[in-house]
C-alpha cells in the first residue's frame, strides 16, 4: 500500500467502523503471508493456503480503496 493510502486510513480508522474492521483483516493476513515467507520449504498444503490468503489480501485492499475514494469523494463535496 502506498504511503498516501496509509495516511488516509489512518486519518479515516477512528471514525469508520467498516473501514478499521477491513483495515485489521487486510493487516492480519499481511502478517500470515509474512510467515508463509519466512519458511524455508512450504508443502503443496501451505502453497494453496499461501495463495488463498494472497487473494483475500488483495480483496480486502480492494474493499479499502472502495471506502477511501468514498471518503475523498464525500470530502470533495
Amino acid at each position: 500500500m502506498e504511503r498516501y493510502e496509509e495516511e488516509l486510513i489512518q486519518r479515516y480508522l477512528s471514525s469508520d467502523d467498516e473501514l478499521r474492521a477491513i483495515y485489521t483483516e487486510h493487516q492480519t493476513l499481511k502478517h500470515q503471508l509474512e510467515d508463509f515467507r519466512r519458511r524455508a520449504r512450504l508443502s503443496t498444503e501451505d502453497e494453496i493456503e499461501m495463495k488463498r490468503i494472497q487473494k483475500l489480501k488483495l480483496a480486502s485492499k480492494d474493499r479499502l480503496m472502495v471506502i477511501l475514494s468514498r471518503h475523498q469523494h464525500d470530502h470533495a463535496q
